[in-house]
């Protein structure tokens, strides 16, 4: 038979329950950043200042505001309103990423899971 210790009293080796301490640390903290993504907005602009929006944390469009000299003409109104919530959403996004990537070390959002 084999010499050597086993540890057969189920117990959780020293190293691993400190892994598993700091794994749910991690988990406590992504999910406060979340949380508090969650609750900011984003704000952009586009035609130099004609239009003006605002996004929550979760993309939907909360605010938008037009510059009335612009209103003559929908075509141009209605791509400026896309540039700025487009921008808006890619600031969202940046700030998650910057954020996320800062708390997991450059690990990403962990396929996908945060």
């Amino acid at each position: 038979m084999a010499k050597g210790k086993f540890n057969m009293g189920g117990g959780m080796a020293p190293n691993m329950a400190n892994l598993m301490k700091q794994a749910q640390k991690m988990q406590a903290t992504l999910t406060q950043a979340q949380e508090d993504l969650a609750k900011k907005n984003y704000q952009a602009t586009s035609g130099g200042g004609a239009v003006n929006v605002t996004i929550d944390g979760s993309g939907k469009l909360v605010e938008l505001v037009i510059d009335e000299s612009v209103l003559d003409d929908a075509e141009m109104v209605a791509d400026l309103v896309i540039a700025a919530v487009n921008q808006a959403v890619e600031e969202k996004d940046k700030q998650k990423e910057n954020t996320i990537g800062s708390l997991t070390g450059g690990m990403g959002n962990f396929g996908g899971l945060l």
